[in-house]
């Protein structure tokens, strides 16, 4: 039992003395948690400096300076954190070469990349962005700084002009038909250089700044591979490896954007105007992202709500699915709360806006999603690892298999240079190193659609080797809102004086148990007494004085520090209450127990089925509650679960954590309140009914937008499609890889057999990675 908006209350996420690897608790302050946003640290001499976002909060150690969201820079200290749109950035080509040129600069100290956002976080000295600025512009590309207020998705790119590629493929094709009829080289010469430069000169331009700068990506390795063909005067060859390199990225930006649009999609969830009532009583349209916290606005059938608030009158079915994934309309009546980007079925409403535009929860859960796309899964770090190593062996194998057979054999010089070009284009490892980030970001899609707001490819990845869930009672398992249910005085005092005592003490506090009981007086009409010197002592109850005399109210182990001995006399009549399945309060002051209460909550009809599925995938359950050890068996035999607990305190729910986390990975979930110390050192923390919780949002690992358990199986299946995925995207790349460079080393292997292995691999990968976002639902959760 804890006080309402007490400035130590659990509900407002203070930080615990707690962490643990890869995890770590924050303020909820909007965009505090910094496992999401974490700059790594570059290090002098040290390769990897400046390393992406890419690990959950403690992976690496967190910056002493607090973090800012990706929208609008932050000024701290000699330090500003600068969000940097570059929209030539889509692939880690482009990282690669930013973080090489941006390591050199003495006043960058950290930098986060968002690829998929094409969004670049640079931390560096306040009076250096000019500096940051003109180092990026070097490498060709055009920085747009992002605005503090600007939530907006990626504009759509210029539409290219398909006409040079046209040439291009009409060009090579004549070359190659020129090839084979016998006409005059010189032809086949012209043409093949026509379609090279029609469709190529942006490569060759990339691949110069590449080489420039020290950097061996797909452009640099296609440019030189394309013009060693040149020079060796196969004419078709380059003229056609050029062509289908140049057709496949234009492809694979498409496929790209696809999971982009993925969370643009949610952009577009709320509409631009809402309907609002002037100082005048006349209702005008505006736009949304004017209106103010406060303002009235109406609804019609069939709109869409566009900012959240608290319904004022009228009444209607709201369909949440677009941010809970909930199949059947919600009723909602005055004083209801609606979000932004739900539907309004049937009836007219209005509501008095409780956030602006910027910050609704729509807009939360988009922020979110777009930070956690800039978080690196333990696969991608693997990947991009391997790339960093592969490239470079293959282009140093390329060289020497230009230069050692002819020294020490009669074969020509020309023939293993040619195959040394055909090595230096599968040395891209492009196919490889994309596979990873998309997987991710369409499994981090499909699961927002369904009301799953998953904080980093971390959690998504970890989520397929759950063994463990351990699960708190209230508001998890049962409804959360308990009922009192029996009333009986034990000293010589009458009923309706300690009824009031107890109301009066119930009603400071926020937790369920509590406002049973002050919701029974509060029907009854029972007058509250003023409460002093009031105080929550979390896992055991409240204390306080009324009249000048103090109370207590709470359980079994609260009565005993206050009585000592004396509350041995009501141990059996505990016992008794406990075993028909109540919560057991204790009314009492500082001689005797005054009155016992109980109260019971009822189980969810969904923790049953949901407990099912989970044992079903394999994954075993543990109840956590600080109730009574009779009340959590009864309800975990009711719902299913195979091991429960009762009688725990915040630091006894963290120590059963602990030993199941020397077991496997364990997930902990809860309501966000009074379970933040076990929800931390769990593997995969997730918080039950996040929407509209400020909190849960910050700082879950996994946040359930509502409070349908069944989200959890949800979750765990998601994250088993997108592991399967992942493996089979990673045998594809390097499969066809290393399927080529054996043709290659056989002698069997051409230029454009090269280009079909690395960007072929590539579609393949975006292809496969794309199915997440086409998988349905596993049913239909109401």
């Amino acid at each position: 039992m804890s006080e309402k908006h007490s400035p130590t209350s659990p509900r407002q996420f203070q930080p615990v003395a707690l962490e643990k690897p890869g995890k770590a608790l924050f303020r909820s302050h909007p965009h505090a948690h910094a496992g999401l946003g974490q700059a790594a640290l570059k290090t002098a001499g040290n390769p990897q400096s400046g390393q992406s976002c890419s690990n959950h909060c403690c992976d690496h150690p967190a910056p002493a300076q607090p973090t800012a969201t990706l929208a609008g820079a932050e000024r701290i200290g000699d330090q500003q954190r600068t969000p940097i749109r570059i929209m030539q950035m889509d692939c880690p080509t482009e990282e690669t070469m930013l973080r090489k040129k941006l390591d050199t600069l003495p006043e960058v100290s950290a930098l986060e990349f968002n690829l998929m956002q094409r969004v670049m976080t640079v931390t560096h000295r306040y009076d250096a962005l000019d500096k940051v600025l003109a180092a990026i512009r070097t490498l060709g590309f055009e920085p747009e700084v992002r605005t503090g207020d600007d939530r907006s998705p990626l504009p759509p790119e210029p539409k290219k002009s398909w006409w040079p590629l046209g040439l291009a493929v009409v060009a090579a094709a004549a070359a190659e038909a020129v090839e084979w009829t016998g006409l005059p080289e010189w032809w086949a010469a012209v043409l093949a250089i026509l379609a090279v430069a029609a469709s190529g000169l942006t490569t060759y331009r990339k691949g110069w700044i590449a080489l420039r700068t020290g950097n061996l990506n797909i452009n640099a390795l296609m440019s030189i591979a394309v013009t060693g063909a040149l020079f060796l005067q196969q004419w078709p060859e380059a003229a056609m490896v050029m062509v289908l390199f140049t057709l496949a990225e234009h492809i694979e930006a498409r496929s790209l954007d696809r999971a982009r649009n993925a969370i643009a999609g949610l952009m577009n969830l709320a509409p631009d105007t809402a309907t609002v009532q002037q100082p005048d009583g006349d209702w005008r349209e505006v736009e949304a992202k004017t209106v103010a916290p406060g303002d009235i606005v109406r609804v019609r059938p069939g709109e869409r709500i566009a900012l959240d608030g608290e319904i004022t009158s009228g009444h209607s079915a709201v369909n949440q699915a677009p941010i809970t994934g909930e199949s059947l309309p919600v009723d909602k009546r005055v004083g209801d709360s609606v979000f932004a980007g739900t539907i309004n079925e049937s009836g007219s409403f209005e509501y008095r806006v409780t956030t602006a535009a910027a910050n609704t929860t729509l807009a939360r859960i988009i922020h979110a999603v777009e930070q956690a796309q800039g978080t690196k899964a333990p696969t991608q770090r693997f990947v991009d690892q391997f790339a960093r190593v592969y490239t470079p062996l293959v282009f140093l194998g390329a060289l020497l298999v230009a230069v050692l057979p002819p020294l020490f054999t009669d074969d020509s010089w020309l023939d293993w240079t040619y195959k040394a070009l055909v090595l230096l284009v599968i040395a891209c490892p492009c196919a490889l190193v994309i596979s990873t980030p998309v997987t991710i970001v369409s499994g981090l899609a499909a699961a927002a659609r369904r009301g799953i707001l998953i904080k980093g490819g971390v959690f998504l990845e970890k989520g397929h080797a759950l063994s463990w869930l351990a699960l708190d009672k209230t508001g998890t398992l049962t409804h959360g809102k308990p009922v009192q249910t029996g009333f009986e005085a034990v000293a010589d005092l009458d009923d309706a004086r300690c009824r009031q005592l107890a109301a009066s003490l119930a009603s400071r506090s926020d937790h369920p148990v509590s406002q049973a009981v002050a919701r029974a007086a509060q029907e009854a009409g029972t007058p509250l007494l003023d409460v002093i010197d009031f105080s929550a002592v979390a896992g055991q109850g409240v204390t306080g004085s009324l009249e000048g005399q103090r109370y207590f109210l709470g359980n079994l182990r609260l009565a005993r520090q206050w009585l000592g001995d004396a509350a041995a006399g009501i141990t059996d009549r505990l016992t008794a209450l406990e075993q028909a399945g109540n919560t057991a309060i204790i009314l009492g002051d500082e001689r005797q127990v005054l009155a016992l209460m109980t109260v019971a909550d009822t189980v969810k009809p969904s923790s049953q089925e949901a407990i099912n599925t989970l044992h079903q995938a394999g994954i075993k359950t543990l109840m956590l509650t600080g109730d009574n050890q009779h009340v959590a068996q009864a309800i975990a035999r009711d719902v299913g679960i195979d091991e429960a607990r009762g009688n725990l305190l915040p630091e006894d729910k963290l120590s059963q954590i602990e030993r199941l986390s020397a077991q496997g990975v364990t997930g902990m979930v809860g309501d966000g309140i009074n379970d933040t110390p076990a929800l931390a050192r769990a593997d995969i923390g997730f918080a039950m009914g996040a929407m509209g919780t400020d909190s849960a949002i910050e700082t879950a690992d996994v946040a359930l937008m509502n409070d349908d358990l069944r989200k959890i199986p949800e979750f765990v299946r998601i994250s088993k499609a997108t592991r399967a995925i992942l493996i089979q995207n990673i045998v594809l790349a390097l499969g066809i890889k290393a399927l080529f460079l054996t043709l290659t080393l056989l002698g069997m292997g051409t230029m454009w057999m090269a280009v079909f292995a690395d960007v072929g691999a590539s579609l393949l990968v975006v292809g496969n990675g794309l199915r997440l976002l086409r998988q349905a639902p596993a049913a239909a959760h109401a």
